[in-house]
Formats: structure tokens, sequence, C-alpha cells
């Protein structure tokens, strides 16, 4: 795998992980200030999901990694048209 396609693979689980973080910990504002939104967090505490994300990552990073460079399976392999024939 080159270095271009790890770092868009990386990129792309990123995200997919953020999208999971995000809702954890959260508590909405039981009495929001006027202009608020009822349902916004009290503390949103970005950077902290944003560390659990990166760290998190690193797991299905490997995994697909692995996958692609040392288990021989190819994108032949995975070629769906011909499952069950």
């Amino acid at each position: 795998m080159s270095i271009p396609t790890a770092i868009g693979l990386y990129f792309v689980l990123w995200w997919l992980v953020l999208f999971t973080v995000l809702p954890w910990g959260v508590r909405r504002d039981e009495q929001p200030k006027p202009g608020n939104d009822p349902g916004a967090p009290q503390r949103h505490a970005l950077v902290i999901k944003f560390a659990v994300t990166s760290v998190i990552t690193v797991a299905p990073f490997y995994l697909v990694y692995w996958l692609v460079s040392d288990s021989g399976v190819t994108l032949e392999d995975l070629d769906w048209t011909h499952w069950g024939r």
C-alpha cells in the first residue's frame, strides 16, 4: 500500500470513528440560555474526542492495512460480481 493510499484510508476511517465517538458523554443543558439550542451539549470536549478518535482509528487501520498488504487478499478476491459462480 502506498503512502498516499494509507493516508487516505486513515482519513476515511478517522471520520467514521469520529461519528461514533461524538455522542459519548454528551449531556444537554437542562436550562439553556435564550437563543441556544435546547439539544446543544453543555461541554462538547472536542479535543478529547479528537484524541480518542485518533487512538481508536489505529486498530481498524492496521486491520485493513494487514488485509491489503500481508494477507494476500487482492481486489480480484473481493470482486463481488463473480461470487456464487
